[in-house]
């Protein structure tokens, strides 16, 4: 039997999703989130100050056939997310407090890129931009991320 938390069940996924070998240990025993897979986000590039992943608009999209405005800001809160718990380092952790998102033109097809790049690294706070890209490189949209940076206590202390 493997339980959710032994070592290494997720190297496949983390291959899968292009996460970078050396942060392995780091995302080994939850892996990158099973809406992270379901959307099909790939990371090419992945620190606290700048992180890159793709997502295809085919599995994505709403009604009208476009990408789904959702969708963008899951690309953009996963790298915001990411790299703000990289920021936060061990023995803390990163919890969103804050998205915002603008939709600039939409896409039918093909792959979007997100690029978050960081706004404010403090101890407390990390801010990302993340801009969301068309195969041309047109700008889809633009979002921001706010996460506090949270010391890991045990769950019956959590707020």
């Amino acid at each position: 039997m493997v339980d959710n938390f032994t070592p290494n069940r997720f190297v496949d996924e983390l291959n899968q999703a292009g996460v970078p070998e050396e942060l392995h240990g780091w995302l080994s025993r939850f892996g990158v989130g099973p809406l992270v897979v379901k959307m099909g986000i790939r990371f090419s590039e992945l620190t606290a100050e700048r992180s890159v992943a793709t997502m295809p608009v085919e599995g994505n999209t709403q009604v009208a056939g476009i990408l789904h405005g959702g969708a963008h800001v899951v690309l953009a809160e996963t790298l915001g997310s990411f790299a703000s718990a990289l920021h936060a380092g061990p023995g803390r952790h990163a919890v969103g407090i804050e998205v915002g998102a603008t939709h600039h033109r939409s896409v039918f097809g093909g792959t979007v890129t997100g690029t978050c790049t960081a706004i404010h690294l403090g101890g407390t706070l990390a801010s990302h931009e993340i801009v969301i890209t068309d195969e041309q490189g047109r700008r889809l949209s633009t979002v921001r991320i706010t996460n506090m940076i949270r010391d890991n206590r045990p769950q019956h202390q959590q707020d």
